[in-house]
C-alpha cells in the first residue's frame, strides 16, 4: 500500500507548474485550471478580522462581515440575489479570527457577473441603517444563543488563559461581545470598513474552467482603482504560559462537560518543529486512529468525543489542545484516563510504525482534499497564508514523507509540558471543586 501511495503522489506532483500567480488591480491573484468543466471556485480573504478591532468596539468586524451581502449602492440586497438566483450563482462572507473570507460559485460565462458584484460587495457595501440594526439584532442573538453553549465557553476561557492580552488569537467574551454588539454605531463600522478594506494583502485564488489571462482581466476589470487595506498582525513575540491552570465555567442542567486540556505552543505553521508537532498530535489524537479514541472512547468507554490538534497558527503562533465531552458522572475517570494517555504519549513519543501509519493517512487525507475545486482552492489560500509559495502543494507531501521519528518525539518534548497546561471544564461543574492533579514532568 506506501508504494502504491507514493506512485501516486508521483503522479500527481507539479501542482504547483499547474497554477498562476500574478498581481491584479493590487491583489494576489491565483489561477488554477482543472479538467471540470464550466464551473469555477473561488475563494479569498483580506485582513479584516475580529483581530483588527479598533479599541472602542470589538463587534464591529463581524457586523462589517455581515453588512457586505445587504446590498451595494445602486443595487439592493433583493436585486444582487436576483441576479446570483438567474444564474444560480453563489457569494458568501464569513469573518474568522484575522480574516475575511470570500466563497463564490459559478459557470464559467457567468463569472464576469459574479466577480463584479463580490468587488461592488467588498468595495461601496451600501451600510444602510435600517440593515444595520437588522445585523446587530441578528448577532447579539446569536451571541444569547451561545452563552449556554459549553465547547464554545470552554474554547472562551481556553484562548483567554492561553493567549496573552493583544495577542490576535486572544478572544473577547460573549459578554463583552454582546455589549459591543448593542452600542456598535454605523459610524464605527464605516470608519472601519474604509481602513481595513483594500487590495493590500487580499487574496483571490480561482480554480476550475479558468484561465489566467481571463481571470486577471476580470479582478482588475471590477477592482482597478480599489486601494488600501492592512497586513495581518504578527506579534513581535509568542504566547507563553499564563498563571491561571485551572478554570471552570458552570453551566447549569447540561447534560455533559466539554473539557479542554492544553497550552500555547509558541509555534507558527510554518516554524520549525510546527509540522513534526502536528503529525505527533495526529497519532495521539486524530480520528478513530489516534490513541485518545482507543483508548478513552473504545477500550474504557468513558466518552464518544475525545481528539487533539494545533489550531490558530496560520498566521501567528497558535495553541495545542485535548478537548473533549464527558457526562457529569464520569467526569473524574475521563480526565484521569486523559492525563495518563498524554503522559504517556508525552514520555515515550511515538512509535515507528504509528509514524508509517499515520503519514500514509495524512498524505492520502491531503490529496483527498484536493479532489475538488473548493478543497484545492482553499488549501491554496491557506498555504499562501501561512507564507508558502505555490511549491509548498508539491512540498507538503514530500515534508511528511522526511519527518522522523526523533523530529516528531523530539517537537512533542520540546513545546509541550503537560504539568503546565491549562484544564478547562465547562457545563455542570460546581465551582470550587478541584481537579486532578496533573503528573510531574519527568
Amino acid at each position: 500500500l506506501p508504494a502504491l501511495l507514493f506512485a501516486s503522489i508521483s503522479a500527481s506532483a507539479n501542482m504547483a507548474e499547474q497554477a498562476q500567480r500574478a498581481s491584479a488591480a493590487g491583489i494576489d491573484v491565483v489561477t488554477y485550471p482543472t479538467a471540470v468543466k464550466d464551473v469555477v471556485v473561488i475563494v479569498g480573504v483580506l485582513p479584516a478580522g475580529d483581530a483588527m478591532a479598533e479599541p472602542g468596539n470589538i463587534a464591529i468586524p463581524t457586523l462589517a462581515g455581515m453588512m457586505l451581502d445587504r446590498g451595494a449602492k445602486g443595487l439592493d440586497k433583493f436585486a444582487i440575489a436576483d441576479r446570483l438566483e438567474n444564474v444560480g450563482a453563489e457569494i458568501s462572507f464569513g469573518v474568522g479570527t484575522q480574516s475575511l473570507e470570500i466563497r463564490a460559485k459559478c459557470l464559467k460565462k457567468d463569472l464576469a457577473l459574479v466577480m463584479g458584484l463580490i468587488a461592488a460587495e467588498l468595495r461601496i457595501p451600501a451600510l444602510q441603517a435600517s440593515e444595520f440594526a437588522k445585523a446587530k439584532q441578528q448577532f447579539i442573538g446569536s451571541l444569547a444563543a451561545s452563552l449556554q453553549n459549553t465547547e464554545g465557553r470552554a474554547q472562551e476561557a481556553f484562548g483567554s488563559a492561553v493567549f496573552p492580552a493583544g495577542h490576535p488569537n486572544r478572544p473577547h467574551s460573549i459578554a463583552e461581545y454582546m455589549a459591543a454588539a448593542k452600542s456598535a454605531t454605523l459610524e464605527e463600522l464605516k470608519a472601519f470598513h474604509a481602513k481595513y478594506y483594500g487590495p493590500a494583502h487580499m487574496t483571490l485564488v480561482l480554480v476550475g474552467d479558468v484561465t489566467a489571462d481571463g481571470v486577471q482581466a476580470e479582478v482588475t476589470k471590477a477592482f482597478s482603482g480599489w486601494t488600501g487595506g492592512r497586513d495581518y498582525i504578527r506579534p513581535a513575540r509568542p504566547a507563553a504560559a499564563s498563571g491561571q491552570r485551572d478554570i471552570l465555567v458552570p453551566l447549569s442542567d447540561k447534560p455533559s462537560v466539554s473539557l479542554i486540556l492544553g497550552q500555547a505552543t509558541g509555534l507558527r505553521y510554518k516554524d520549525p518543529d510546527a509540522l513534526a508537532l502536528r503529525v505527533g498530535t495526529a497519532i495521539f489524537g486524530h480520528g478513530f486512529t489516534g490513541r485518545l479514541m482507543g483508548t478513552v472512547r473504545d477500550k474504557e468507554g468513558l466518552t464518544y468525543n475525545i481528539g487533539a490538534g494545533v489550531s490558530e497558527d496560520t498566521i501567528v503562533d497558535g495553541a495545542w489542545d485535548i478537548s473533549a465531552s464527558f457526562a457529569p458522572a464520569l467526569l473524574d475517570k475521563g480526565l484521569a484516563s486523559t492525563r495518563r494517555e498524554l503522559q504517556k504519549w508525552w514520555s515515550d513519543g511515538v512509535t515507528e510504525a504509528e509514524l508509517a501509519d499515520h503519514k500514509q493517512g495524512l498524505i492520502g487525507g491531503y490529496f483527498v482534499g484536493l479532489s475538488t475545486t473548493g478543497g484545492l482552492a482553499s488549501t491554496i489560500v491557506t498555504s499562501i497564508q501561512r507564507g508558502y509559495d505555490l511549491t509548498w502543494l508539491d512540498g507538503y507531501p514530500e515534508a511528511i514523507k522526511a519527518l522522523t521519528r526523533a523530529q516528531v518525539n523530539n517537537a512533542i518534548k520540546t513545546h509541550l509540558d503537560p504539568s503546565t497546561m491549562v484544564l478547562v471544564e465547562a457545563g455542570s461543574v460546581k465551582a470550587g471543586s478541584a481537579a486532578p492533579p496533573p503528573p510531574s514532568r519527568d
